[in-house]
């Protein structure tokens, strides 16, 4: 009896151990299938994008006989498809496991649809007359986050998200790598926005007043740049003292021979979004000074883009523009 009973208890003892380890193997299994399907899903998005961006990349270096009207929808359409990979991607169904690689690549995305949306927003300006020197910058300056965005997936997402597979013994091929800036030199440039928007037809210059008067202004960048009353060199980092109130004073001359109305003046923190400021009128050979708070208030060792958008008939744009380093403590 005690021997029957013992065997019985072992055989319990059999099943019970074989159905925690069939537990165990069915969850194991089912948690590798949801890794498995998380990265073939990424797969297909970062596929996707990276035909956007060769799309994208194709239209600005041949943009074909599109018109100004349909060069701006395709930019839109683009910006669109970008939406909807933020949205894809916001929505997958991620494993525990890729929390991590879950949250950049969300940022990646959310990186990338700010910058099309800053794009698409900038174009109409940048062909036109009236802003366009601005807002070309700005798209330069977006096409440098599209890089950005690039560097952070191929350097940090797709790892993480290789090394998770691996870590759990699942199987999925290798993360593809993103190109959708695959030369970032040769789209961060305002020159390089320059000539790719040069080539789209309808696309007007600074109209020329035909007054037959010289038009131009000009920063001097070793000293027509204060910030509290200290002169700023593109040369060398300007400690300011502790306290100083982030007002950057831009002084322009008028070069040409014409009064020039409503020159605008922007600065930029770090590559970021442009404050303006307009001075109302500068007479032949005068000076007018913009003042421009930096809100929010800079903190640190920050890059000052300083820049003079160019007035109606100016030719000569080279003295317009000045980079400072700037630490505010």
């Amino acid at each position: 009896m005690l021997v029957r009973r013992a065997i019985a208890l072992g055989a319990g003892l059999l099943v019970l151990i074989l159905l925690v380890f069939g537990a165990k193997g069915c969850l194991d299994a089912r948690k590798n299938r949801g890794l498995e399907d998380y990265a073939n899903n990424v797969t297909q998005i970062v596929n996707e994008t990276n035909t956007l961006g060769k799309s994208f990349l194709g239209r600005l270096s041949d943009p074909g006989e599109l018109s100004v009207t349909e060069f701006t929808s395709e930019i839109q359409s683009d910006r669109s498809a970008m939406d909807g990979f933020l949205s894809r991607v916001e929505k997958l169904d991620t494993p525990g496991d890729m929390k991590a690689a879950q949250d950049s690549l969300t940022l990646v995305y959310q990186l990338r649809a700010s910058a099309m949306d800053e794009i698409s927003e900038k174009m109409s300006t940048a062909l036109g007359d009236e802003g366009a020197d601005r807002a070309r910058r700005q798209i330069a300056g977006q096409m440098e986050v599209l890089a950005a965005a690039d560097v952070l997936y191929n350097r940090v997402t797709r790892h993480q998200i290789d090394n998770t597979i691996a870590s759990n013994g699942a199987n999925a091929p290798a993360m593809p790598v993103s190109t959708f800036i695959p030369d970032p030199g040769d789209w961060i440039t305002v020159e390089a926005i320059d000539d790719a928007l040069g080539g789209v037809s309808g696309t007007t210059s600074t109209a020329d007043p035909e007054d037959g008067l010289t038009h131009g202004t000009g920063i001097d960048p070793a000293s027509s740049v204060t910030i509290g009353g200290n002169i700023l060199s593109p040369d060398v980092t300007t400690t300011l003292p502790a306290g100083t109130e982030p007002s950057v004073e831009v002084t322009v001359q008028n070069q040409g021979g014409a009064t020039e109305n409503d020159v605008t003046v922007s600065v930029s923190v770090d590559g970021g979004s442009a404050i303006e400021e307009s001075i109302p009128e500068i007479a032949p050979s005068s000076t007018g000074t913009a003042t421009i708070l930096l809100t929010p208030a800079p903190t640190g060792q920050v890059t000052l883009d300083v820049s003079v958008e160019a007035v109606p008939g100016e030719s000569i744009t080279t003295n317009n523009e000045a980079t400072y380093t700037v630490d505010f403590g």
